[in-house]
């Protein structure tokens, strides 16, 4: 079974589907992993994809781990915990490694529950829209383990201190209202009304030019680990860089000619 459906590129935007509904999407095993990352590697290299938006098939966005797969000698846990530390950095660590190289601008359509590895894998993508339906939970101490794919790292970021401890800690599972009180995600939806909403924001981005789009996203994410001088000084090598792209030129002058720009769609 192939666990992402690779959807066709159209009008800049690359839809992927975590397409494992027996597990609930479950993102641990590394077939899945692999999967995921070579549909955004190869995503990254395709100059007509502008946006990702990435979902989940069926009720739920991602279970996280599969818990089938808990146990010494069955997934991660090896019997020598030396060897467990490096099944961790070579399986579910890629990901969010990945997903902070990834200058593609993902969107998160959380179709449904997003618990544990599946609310981190959420929260490594640049914009979350939710369903009425989504749930989301910081589940690890539940099972008694820790946040061990990076969620320590980008749940304060995303939420705060306070409120990531409070997750974090509690395991406690909230619905999509608290989500978008806390700042988890962007907006609510109505469950049929999800896909639409993601690609008419993921159109609005894909509009722009990629250049300039991607040298945005990488801007971003450099900055709130950066100081303001360091930021300035990255800023100005990024800006040094889009003022020679024909996109800025086009869009200059469809400006103060009061046209539609026409981006070069490969360039």
């Amino acid at each position: 079974m192939n666990m992402i459906i690779r959807g066709d590129v159209e009008s800049g935007v690359l839809l992927l589907r975590l397409n494992d509904p027996s597990t609930r999407n479950a993102i641990s095993e590394v077939a899945m992993i692999d999967a995921l990352l070579g549909a955004i590697a190869e995503a990254e290299g395709n100059p007509s994809v502008r946006v990702i938006i990435l979902t989940g098939e069926g009720s739920s966005f991602s279970s996280g781990g599969n818990i089938k797969k808990f146990g010494k000698g069955v997934g991660y846990q090896d019997n020598v915990p030396a060897q467990t530390r490096l099944n961790y950095k070579s399986g579910i660590q890629r990901l969010p490694l990945a997903f902070e190289k990834l200058e593609v601008p993902v969107i998160a359509a959380i179709n449904g529950p997003a618990i544990g590895a599946g609310l981190d894998l959420a929260l490594m993508c640049d914009i979350r829209i939710a369903s009425d339906a989504a749930k989301f939970a910081e589940s690890f101490v539940k099972l008694g383990i820790i946040p061990g794919d990076g969620g320590a790292w980008l749940l304060p970021r995303i939420v705060g201190f306070a409120k990531a401890s409070e997750l974090a800690l509690t395991g406690d599972t909230i619905d999509a209202a608290e989500g978008l009180a806390i700042g988890l995600v962007s907006r609510v939806v109505p469950h049929d009304a999800l896909l639409p909403e993601a690609q008419r924001i993921a159109g609005r981005i894909a509009s722009n030019p990629r250049h300039a789009v991607r040298m945005t996203k990488q801007l971003l994410r450099q900055a709130h680990r950066l100081s303001l001088d360091q930021t300035l000084e990255l800023s100005s090598a990024f800006q040094a860089l889009a003022h020679e792209t024909p996109d800025h030129e086009e869009a200059v002058l469809a400006m103060l000619e009061k046209r539609t720009p026409n981006f070069q769609v490969d360039l």
